[in-house]
């Protein structure tokens, strides 16, 4: 009896005296205030070897090659920005363009891009690039409706013929095949407008067959065509028909004649999700939206036919008063021409009436004048407070950049989401934007082991300061990168240390993997 009493006194002191050794990593990220993306936050450390997360807790038991002290920082998932226009910079020759630091900047480790029906059908060439070309973040790709529908029809206002429709679903298919993260549209832009919805559908369902998502600029968010509302219920529609989910891009209440509208666009998205639909949308956190001097004023009919066919109806007597008229109808929309502001071009950083008082000229002789050197992007202030803090409130809406030249929401949407919306504001609880802009969009569009802190997840991960996160670029200064992020981690590459860009490319391109079956 005494003996194996002693004995097991012997085994309790000895498993005492021997906890386990330290586990080697490369990386700690230690002290700061961790927001997982998907529970309370918590005061601990982040333990990173390779490329991914070994540990997270409130004390990593590691001996770490180099310890970054993150105390009174907020510690989260790498921002996933689902909507952007980046698909340029990420294949540029330059490698501090494949950077991308107006991202980095922010906290942002994935973006997607195709968006908008601009996605070329070969994916596969798009998703490549990044084995030759080394790029900052990761990104994923959609294949883009405009792209289709111009390989395959044109620029003309018809209906495809069932051979061209045919083709244009074998397009969907393939590039879905190729790793596309679903199909785009920018229902608003021509030739995508000539389209009608059944058209749409049939090329969404390709996309829902081989596990995609239907991702859409809304054919009309304003009053131009079929009114937002309308436009709402087609996106859902062709979600529902299609057989796929439904995501609405920078979902907003654009011009004078919606602005309000937020709470009955709400009302239609929830009703979908309650009847058991998968709709989501995006929102930037911004009053101005950015677009095109045409898209903005020129009528649709006048696009027919691209822009050779416009810059002919521009001297077509005929057509003067028509055209007039419609210029006329599309500048009250957008509020005037002072709220529309010139951003590219000869006539950069002036706004539609200083160009007008500058020439002499009247509005729609003004902006004929300016489409004829090219067709600049504009930023439209055009958006209500009321209405962005509504969306914005939804727990089905993430955080979109919908980044595009000219705009600050290239350089500062991340960081103005908080400034402005979490500290000033008080629409969002810090939570609420962290796991909108990281875990929710990871989780609905199926990025595996992104949008997370934890265990075995790859290391994309954002440390910022609570106290100076925030966007500098304005309308006026559009370029000004963000303040504020310390350190910034992709797939276990330290890309900003310490405030500043490290130059090193840890990005990856994420192909989709399409319906086991569906490929052939």
């Amino acid at each position: 009896m005494k003996v194996a009493l002693l004995l097991g006194i012997a085994a309790f002191t000895l498993g005492a005296a021997s906890p386990p050794a330290p586990q080697k990593v490369d990386l700690l990220i230690r002290g700061g205030t961790i927001y997982t993306g998907s529970d309370a936050p918590f005061v601990g450390d982040v333990a990173i070897s390779g490329d991914h997360i070994v540990s997270v807790g409130p004390h990593a038991n590691v001996t770490a090659a180099r310890v970054i002290d993150a105390k009174g920082m907020i510690v989260a998932p790498g921002f996933i920005d689902p909507h952007t226009h980046m698909g340029e910079d990420l294949a540029s020759d330059d490698p501090a363009k494949r950077l991308i630091p107006a991202f980095l900047m922010q906290g942002v480790t994935t973006a997607f891009i195709g968006n908008d029906g601009g996605g070329t059908p070969d994916v596969a060439k798009i998703l490549g690039t990044a084995a030759t070309k080394p790029v900052g973040i990761n990104y994923a790709a959609y294949v883009g409706f405009g792209a289709v529908r111009e390989k395959v029809v044109g620029e003309a206002d018809r209906a495809p013929t069932p051979e061209e429709l045919a083709r244009e679903k074998a397009l969907v298919a393939d590039a879905m095949c190729q790793g596309a993260l679903g199909l785009s549209t920018g229902l608003f832009y021509a030739p995508q407008s000539f389209s009608k919805t059944e058209e749409v559908i049939e090329l969404a369902r390709e996309a829902g067959r081989r596990g995609g998502v239907y991702d859409s600029h809304i054919r009309d968010e304003s009053s131009y065509t079929v009114g937002l509302a309308a436009a709402i219920d087609e996106a859902i529609r062709i979600g529902r028909d299609g057989g796929l989910p439904s995501h609405i891009s920078h979902i907003k209440a654009l011009g004078v004649d919606v602005q309000g509208m937020a709470p009955q666009i709400i009302a239609k998205v929830e009703a979908a999700r309650a009847a058991g639909q998968n709709v989501t949308a995006d929102q930037y956190p911004w009053s101005a939206s950015g677009t095109s001097l045409v898209a903005s004023l020129m009528p649709l009919w006048a696009q027919d036919g691209g822009r050779p066919a416009l810059l002919k109806r521009f001297d077509d007597p005929a057509l003067a008063e028509k055209l007039r008229a419609g210029i006329v109808e599309n500048l009250r929309k957008r509020g005037g021409a002072e709220k529309l502001l010139i951003v590219e071009g000869q006539y950069a950083n002036q706004t539609l009436a200083q160009v007008m008082q500058a020439r002499g000229e009247d509005a729609v002789t003004a902006a004929i004048a300016v489409i004829r050197i090219g067709d600049p992007g504009v930023v439209s202030f055009n958006q209500s407070e009321d209405d962005i803090a509504a969306f914005m409130k939804q727990p089905w809406v993430m955080t979109g950049s919908d980044a595009s030249g000219g705009h600050p929401r290239v350089y500062g949407t991340f960081a103005r989401k908080y400034s402005k919306y979490v500290v000033a504001d008080h629409v969002l609880t810090l939570r609420e934007f962290i796991e909108r802009s990281s875990a929710f969009p990871a989780d609905w569009f199926g990025l595996k082991g992104r949008g997370h802190l934890k265990q075995g997840a790859f290391a994309d991960l954002v440390v910022f300061d609570p106290k100076t996160y925030a966007a500098r670029a304005t309308y006026e200064q559009p370029t000004l990168l963000a303040a504020g992020v310390q350190t910034v981690v992709v797939n276990g590459v330290v890309a900003v240390d310490k405030g500043a860009l490290t130059g090193k490319a840890g990005g990856r391109a994420l192909a989709h993997a399409p319906t086991p079956g569906s490929c052939h």
